[in-house]
């Protein structure tokens, strides 16, 4: 019996198991999908499928640089004991330097590609780390940054920070660069700023804060009868605390309230007597945005006893 790619894909989604077991589990039954559902579960791989429900909202953030990329990933499981094991941990790192050895466009390109280190793919190593821990776990996200980067990885990968510099190389081989570097990543983990300058934010979002700025003071006594010429420049004033709050070279340097990090990284080019220029970063924080599954235990223990 012939199958084709879709019949691959649907086996796919009703077992959650990676493309190519499954291509092999429809030829070994001949195009049979039951059977090749059997074939999967004999092997231990289907029983993912019995675990789609349950949320993979745990995880760890890992970092992977060397001299001309860097890459920052996040994967995802169920637990945060699976999260803080050896295996789990060790299969971040791998495919941390994997995105940097190949640099895929994205997830489904990155499963495929041979894992650093490892004959197996990517989608196989973590087909293998599943078998051996029994949870839901998926790559969610990766960035990848070509140049010069730092990075920092705080409290075990809850969040992971990759900072891009623009210098050269002598430069950025200094322990005082790597120094510097790692200061801005904690910075950035530290405080979570919203952009990198005053330049990066984008005009609506100013115009917003300038609405909002004006509604206040409208609605204070004191300012609702000042010319508007005054109020203007009021607002310029608040949005310089704005631009201070949320553009990282803008804020205070967490090591240094007397400096900007703009002019902490400005001090250590001075020092080194070289150029450098922070031209972005990206923080990661495990699991945001995802939506964890309320488990009603009571509801559940009547269900399974009726």
């Amino acid at each position: 019996m012939a199958f084709t790619a879709k019949d691959v894909q649907a086996l796919r989604e009703k077992t959650g198991v990676g493309m190519m077991d499954c291509k092999k589990a429809l030829v070994e039954s001949d195009g049979d999908m039951d059977k090749a559902i059997d074939i999967l579960r004999e092997k231990g791989l289907a029983s993912a499928a019995k675990k789609a429900g349950r949320v993979a909202a745990e995880g760890v953030v890992a970092a992977y640089s060397d001299a001309t990329c860097g890459a920052l990933v996040e994967i995802n499981c169920e637990t945060d004991f699976v999260a803080k094991g050896e295996p789990f941990v060790n299969l971040a790192n791998t495919v941390a330097k994997t995105v940097v050895a190949t640099k895929p466009a994205d997830v489904d390109t990155l499963l495929k590609e041979t894992a650093a280190d490892s004959d197996c793919t990517v989608e196989e190593c973590v087909q293998e780390v599943f078998l051996a821990l029994r949870e839901n776990m998926k790559i969610r996200r990766f960035v990848v940054s070509e140049g010069h980067v730092a990075t920092y990885i705080h409290a075990g990968g809850t969040v992971g920070v990759m900072v891009s510099f623009d210098t050269d190389d002598a430069t950025a081989a200094k322990p005082e660069f790597d120094l510097m570097g790692k200061d801005v990543a904690m910075q950035v983990a530290a405080m979570n700023p919203s952009y990198l300058d005053e330049a990066s934010v984008p005009a609506e979002v100013l115009a917003h804060e300038k609405e909002i700025l004006i509604a206040q003071m409208k609605e204070d006594p004191k300012m609702a009868n000042k010319p508007d010429q005054v109020l203007a420049k009021i607002v310029e004033g608040k949005i310089g605390k704005y631009f201070k709050e949320n553009c990282l070279l803008d804020q205070a340097f967490v090591k240094d309230g007397d400096l900007s990090v703009s002019q902490y990284v400005a001090k250590v080019a001075k020092e080194l007597g070289a150029d450098i220029k922070v031209t972005g970063f990206v923080r990661y924080a495990k699991g945001e945005g995802i939506e964890k599954k309320e488990e009603d235990f009571a509801a559940e223990i009547a269900s399974m006893i009726k």
